[in-house]
Formats: structure tokens, sequence, C-alpha cells
């Protein structure tokens, strides 16, 4: 019998658990190589609730969106072929449980390597990960950053 019961908290245990929520912490930003004007376009999805628990600035306020985008520039840098790159931003938008943020730098011809640094969310989130997908003439590469490895290369 008591090994019936052990059995069965152990089970109910587990039943417990896999409805237990866990939070995930992840931003993706998509690259783009604009060829007719020579441009590399970026566009960074976060959850909302994660980005406004990191700035510290409630997500109804109206300043969060500008919050954000100085944010984004603060913790995200680009070089090509090791120079570095000044990043422009186009826009925002704030849509239920996600921030979406636009930005691009221009005046890149070709590349042989890209270099970014990705530290969003990363001091406020142990297990934050970003991902960054490129799109180049054809060639599609992935990056991951998290703490710890903050800098990745790609080579074209």
């Amino acid at each position: 019998m008591k090994k019936i019961i052990y059995i069965s908290s152990i089970f109910t245990f587990l039943i417990l658990m896999s409805f237990t929520v866990f939070d995930f912490y992840s931003s993706m930003t998509k690259v783009d190589y604009i060829d007719g004007s020579k441009t590399l376009k970026f566009t960074t999805k976060m959850n909302t609730s994660h980005i406004s628990d990191a700035i510290k600035i409630n997500r109804n306020t109206a300043g969060f969106e500008a919050e954000v985008k100085k944010y984004v520039n603060n913790n995200f840098d680009v070089f090509v072929d090791g120079s570095p790159k000044t990043l422009t931003f186009t826009g925002s938008q704030v849509s239920g449980e996600t921030v979406w943020v636009y930005f691009e730098t221009g005046g890149v011809s070709d590349i042989n390597s890209l270099k970014i640094k990705n530290t969003i969310l990363l001091s406020a989130f142990p297990k934050q990960i970003n991902l960054v997908n490129i799109a180049y003439k054809g060639n599609q590469k992935t990056m991951n950053f998290q703490r710890g490895k903050e800098v990745n290369e790609v080579d074209f």
C-alpha cells in the first residue's frame, strides 16, 4: 500500500509540474540586405513585459517606445568587414505582448564578414537567448547570443 501511495504521489507531482509555466526569455532579429539601396534592414522582436521590466518603464507610458529604441541602440552593435556601422531607427510598434523595433544602416556595398554585438536583455535575464537571422544575397546565416557569448561573427 505504501508503494502505491508513493508511486501515485510521484505521478501527481509530475502532472502538476507539467502545468507549471516557465518563462522563456528571447529576442529575435531579422536582418535583410537590400541590394538596390545598399542597406541592411533590421527588425527586432521582443516580449513587451520583458523589455518593460528591463528598462523599468511601464509599457503604457508615452515615452515607452522611445526608451525601447534607446535601449536597443545601446545594446546592439554592427560591424561590416571590421568597421562599425551607425544604426538609424526607422520605427517601432507595440502589439500586445510583442514590441517590434525597426532600424537600418546604409552604405553597405558588399559584406565579407558581419560582426554583431547583441546584449539585449542579457543583463536583466540570465537565461536570455537572442537570435539573429541574416539574409544576404541568397545566403542565410543564424547567430545566437547569450551571457558569455555577446559577440558573434559570420563570413560570406
